[in-house]
């Protein structure tokens, strides 16, 4: 869905109704809450800045969130990537979810939550994160593999 944002109450309405997936996504992609916080958090405070410039501002955050998360990640030594077992901000699924894409290489972590979860063409997708389409689709493919694989195995049963 591409609508334009015209003020504070339009970002506003795109924060409501696209915020946790953003934040679901990026989180499950860095494995690290705090990066998903912080990380969308700012991709909403530039558009804010910018509101006047972003034509598709759902997939200028997607995209500005992915970006600010790995740029962040390059940055960090990932010394524990997972949230502790008793954090009391995140339900166990979740901690789940974190586990199984933490297993996954980081291009395909971004393609499938991209493609998959956030629903996003792999043209965008390839366009996010600066590679071709057809380097997307074998993320992807790889990826989805890999998570059946891994979701199968006992710890997850």
């Amino acid at each position: 869905m591409v609508f334009a944002v015209h003020d504070q109450r339009d970002l506003e309405l795109v924060w409501r109704t696209d915020g946790a997936r953003i934040w679901r996504a990026v989180a499950a992609y860095a494995c690290d809450a705090d990066i998903a916080n912080d990380a969308v958090s700012e991709a909403f405070a530039q558009a804010l800045a910018r509101i006047d410039e972003i034509h598709d501002p759902v997939a200028w955050l997607w995209r500005t969130a992915f970006r600010l998360a790995v740029k962040e990640l390059r940055g960090r030594r990932r010394t524990e990537a997972l949230p502790p077992e008793d954090a009391y901000d995140l339900p166990e699924p979740l901690h789940d979810v974190f586990r199984a894409f933490d297993r996954l290489s980081p291009n395909q972590r971004a393609a499938v939550l991209l493609h998959d979860y956030a629903d996003r063409p792999t043209s965008e997708v390839a366009a996010t994160l600066g590679m071709s389409a057809a380097t997307v689709r074998v993320h992807l493919s790889q990826g989805r593999r890999r998570l059946r694989g891994i979701l199968k195995e006992p710890e997850y049963d």
